[in-house]
């Protein structure tokens, strides 16, 4: 049987996953669980570069848990699938040096997102871990050995300084890790319902998973529209308008979808049934994931067993790769001559003591 190739996605633990992170990531993951052996990371070393914070550390074991319960609400299968924290894989950090030496400070700065993330966390001044942010990511994504890496369009520049870390680390020290791909979503980011910015909870402009009827209905009603139609009978614009974008993503019924939009441009149908039919669209889409997380919810400490598991299986591959690599660097070789030479060195001692 042929072995899967391996695939290495995650997310920060900052709580419950919204309909971005759905359309951006957890779509593809879905469909790509069957076709590679897949890895999940819980990006808790990550959260320090922006939230380094003791309460901020404390908040990650139940964010850590809502996550997972996400993840497994919309069908991603711990049997199939390694779900793992970061953190208490400690190859990371060895593996996260070795690249460090790899990689220039110009070629960091050239990044844009490391800005755009320094400026969202209302930072003066660039940390150091900040910046290696990146690299940290190259060693998540090499140490499983990932040969495909899903991820939104703001990260498509991160995986390619990782295929140019395993580029320059193979050719110094032999083949050990694969080059990695990278696979953006069919909806790399989604709007938020304030219609300004992509999805984001710290801008309060998200939908969740988890959320009931009641809260997804209210979001969709106030959400932002043609902003030029004052009345139901003015022609509106349906290209760019977020209540359209979430139709075309999560209305399955076509016909209704382009029965409303024809007369949307009309000015033949008011805001209000569009957005109603949108809230019922997008509740029918949740129904299923929210039952599931319930389900699973019931079953306590089973997400903990989850994330337990699958870290003590990503810890096996982690030392697989890490000794290939110390092997490939020759740093193996360093201590054991250092160790044998020592170790002859006191049995000569103890020889000599005891003539």
């Amino acid at each position: 049987m042929q072995q899967l190739q391996r695939l290495l996605t995650g997310d920060r633990p900052t709580g419950r996953l919204h309909l971005g992170h759905y359309v951006g990531s957890i779509a593809n993951r879905l469909k790509l669980q069957s076709e590679y052996d897949c890895h999940f990371l819980i990006a808790d070393l990550h959260m320090l570069t922006t939230r380094p914070d003791k309460a901020d550390i404390e908040a990650i074991s139940e964010n850590a848990r809502q996550m997972v319960l996400d993840y497994l609400a919309c069908g991603i299968d711990p049997a199939r699938s390694v779900i793992f924290l970061q953190s208490a894989v400690h190859e990371t950090y060895e593996l996260n040096l070795f690249f460090e030496m790899l990689v220039t400070v110009p070629r960091l700065q050239r990044l844009p997102s490391l800005k755009d993330m320094k400026d969202s966390a209302n930072l003066a001044e660039m940390p150091f871990g900040l910046l290696g942010y990146p690299v940290l990511q190259s060693a998540d994504i090499l140490l499983p050995r990932a040969h495909i890496v899903p991820v939104g369009k703001d990260n498509e520049a991160h995986v390619e300084l990782t295929r140019e870390i395993a580029r320059r680390f193979n050719n110094l020290y032999g083949e050990v890790f694969p080059v990695p791909e990278v696979l953006v979503g069919d909806v790399p980011t989604l709007v938020g319902t304030d219609g300004n910015a992509k999805m984001s909870k710290s801008l309060n402009n998200t939908i969740l998973l988890s959320d009931d009827e009641t809260t997804v209905r209210k979001q969709v009603m106030s959400m932002y529209t043609d902003p030029n139609r004052v009345r139901a009978d003015i022609p509106g614009t349906v290209e760019g308008n977020p209540v359209f974008i979430y139709h075309d993503v999560f209305n399955p019924d076509r016909q209704q979808v382009a029965e409303l939009k024809q007369r949307y441009r009309q000015g033949a149908v008011g805001d209000v049934e569009v957005k109603e039919k949108l809230a019922a669209a997008v509740n029918a889409f949740l129904d299923p994931i929210r039952e599931q997380r319930a389900r699973y919810e019931a079953r306590r400490g089973f997400v903990d067993e989850v994330i337990y598991d699958g870290t003590l299986r990503m810890r096996e591959r982690a030392r697989e790769t890490l000794l290939e690599a110390r092997k490939a660097m020759g740093l193996t070789g360093v201590w054991n001559r250092i160790s044998r030479k020592a170790e002859v060195a006191r049995k000569q001692r103890e020889k000599s003591s005891v003539r």
